[in-house]
């Protein structure tokens, strides 16, 4: 739920999560063995406000991809909401699924594998105005043309196929489909990753001048901090399906409280050779734990460097700091101080 300081100085809730969990069933090692669940998303509540930007980040395989795509209900939770403007998606049904259909909408990540090679770009962008009964033949054309100089693609790419376009470019393709039927919520699943580092950063400027023009409230996921810092009016971090650390951008990168949220600062460089040269690298030992035998206590407590006795027992709850952040962490919220509270 969202904390009443969040609500208080942030626009109203678009889309808001609550007490998500969404699990799969996978097979077992052993082929004698039942299946397992594995829980990809656990317990997560956090809110989106409209005509803003939340930054959703964290390594591979903590779940990030699989919130997104629940918030479009790609995916069906376990457990827990998700409300659209007010109505739990998972209600929807026929005509009223389908209109939420054309307020949400999706950037995949593979701006290679997204596009289909065999259709030419007009026929890609023009597919949801063709799929929801939007517009006439002609109103199509145009409005292809229109989104087309939306994204700074020239005209001639209408007539195109998408091979003859670099990564950035089909990107801009990807986007311009995704905008076509004018949706509220844009999910972004790390849409520059794919691309050379020169790339990236035309295809966030472009992002951020959409949703500046167009008021878009945008899901913006990546596992780079860098890239969503000039983006992102706030940011959630995420590990092994848990949020833990939510707050304003200026917050997260000026003081970052939480172990995690500190090593993958860490990681971002500095243009100034004296000051990267200073800084201090945290460095995370071992891989991400599987998220199907997740670790007791702390999920984070087998890899960080200031592990208490306590968080191998006692999971943090994610709970605000004064400003209204949101952090789950014993450093930061001491078991004895909240018990004796």
């Amino acid at each position: 739920m969202s904390h009443p300081d969040e609500e208080r100085s942030h626009p109203p809730a678009l889309v808001e999560v609550q007490d998500l969990v969404i699990e799969f069933e996978v097979a077992a090692r052993d082929w004698r063995a039942s299946k397992q669940r594995l829980r990809a998303v656990d317990g997560v509540s956090l809110a989106v406000g409209r005509g803003e930007t939340l930054a959703l980040v964290g390594e591979s395989g903590c779940g990030k991809t699989t919130l997104g795509r629940t918030l479009l209900r790609l995916y069906e939770p376990a457990e827990g909401r998700v409300l659209f403007d007010g109505a739990d998606i998972a209600a929807l049904s026929g005509s009223s699924l389908r209109a939420f259909r054309r307020r949400a909408q999706m950037i995949f990540q593979d701006p290679y594998a997204s596009l289909d090679p065999r259709m030419k770009v007009a026929d890609i962008v023009a597919e949801p105005l063709r799929a929801h009964h939007v517009l006439s033949k002609a109103g199509r054309k145009a409005r292809v043309r229109e989104l087309l100089e939306l994204v700074g693609m020239p005209d001639m790419a209408a007539g195109r196929f998408p091979h003859a376009f670099s990564g950035g470019q089909r990107q801009r393709i990807g986007i311009a489909r995704a905008l076509a039927l004018n949706p509220e919520l844009v999910v972004a699943d790390e849409p520059v990753s794919a691309l050379d580092v020169s790339i990236q950063a035309q295809i966030v400027n472009l992002l951020s001048d959409l949703q500046e023009e167009l008021d878009l409230t945008l899901l913006f996921i990546a596992h780079d901090l860098s890239v969503v810092r000039h983006l992102a009016a706030r940011v959630a971090v995420m590990y092994l399906g848990k949020i833990v650390e939510l707050g304003s951008r200026d917050e997260v990168f000026a003081d970052p409280r939480h172990p995690y949220t500190q090593s993958l600062l860490s990681a971002v460089p500095v243009p100034d050779p004296p000051v990267e040269r200073a800084r201090e690298r945290i460095v995370l030992g071992g891989d991400v734990p599987s998220p199907i035998e997740p670790p007791s206590g702390c999920r984070f407590h087998t890899r960080c460097p200031f592990a208490l006795a306590e968080c191998s027992t006692v999971e943090p709850e994610l709970l605000p700091l004064a400003s209204g952040r949101r952090v789950a962490c014993h450093l930061v919220h001491p078991v004895a101080t909240r018990a004796a509270g």
